[in-house]
């Protein structure tokens, strides 16, 4: 098994997480706060799915699905075409609402097949590149991909214990 294996392999379950946490749930499900303040759904499957395009764009140099393909539009969001979530308050989050389950999975598979496209073809020489010099100690792409996986994995899982909350409310 090479990282490009692995990688492939931690993403796949990251896209599982998020279908299982989404499919079959209302726009008004999805958007549901469980008390004020609270991530939704929605925005919790928006944000990780904003992250990784961000984040794979930057490392890959590549437009981000979110505007090269139009997801930005369709969405028709307040938030600046930038906008990732980081720093999002409570009122941000009641913004992202309404949004289907078809909107979001969409979005979703769109920055996955980008994602898989590029890790894919990755080879252990290429992960000590460095690609954030904000930090200290300089971010590899190897530790900036292990930090999205880790985001997406976090994130799919909050999104699954809401929608289990949500369920056992119905």
């Amino acid at each position: 098994m090479t990282s490009a294996d692995l990688l492939v392999d931690a993403f796949g379950r990251v896209k599982e997480n998020v279908h299982g946490a989404v499919e079959g749930l209302t726009a008004a499900e999805l958007s549901e706060q469980l008390e004020p303040g609270a991530n939704s759904i929605a925005w919790l499957i928006w944000h990780l799915t904003r992250v990784q395009d961000d984040h794979i764009a930057d490392v890959a140099g590549l437009e981000q699905v979110w505007t090269a393909q139009g997801w930005a539009k369709r969405f028709d969001l307040v938030f600046d075409d930038a906008a990732t979530g980081y720093g999002h308050q409570a009122a941000d989050v009641a913004k992202l609402s309404g949004v289907s389950a078809e909107l979001l999975l969409g979005y979703y598979d769109a920055v996955h097949a980008q994602t898989i496209e590029y890790v894919s073809v990755l080879v252990d020489a290429d992960l000590p590149r460095i690609v954030d010099t904000r930090w200290d100690p300089p971010v590899t792409l190897g530790v900036r991909l292990i930090s999205v996986v880790d985001d997406d994995i976090q994130h799919s899982g909050q999104a699954a214990f809401v929608r289990g909350v949500l369920l056992r409310r119905r």
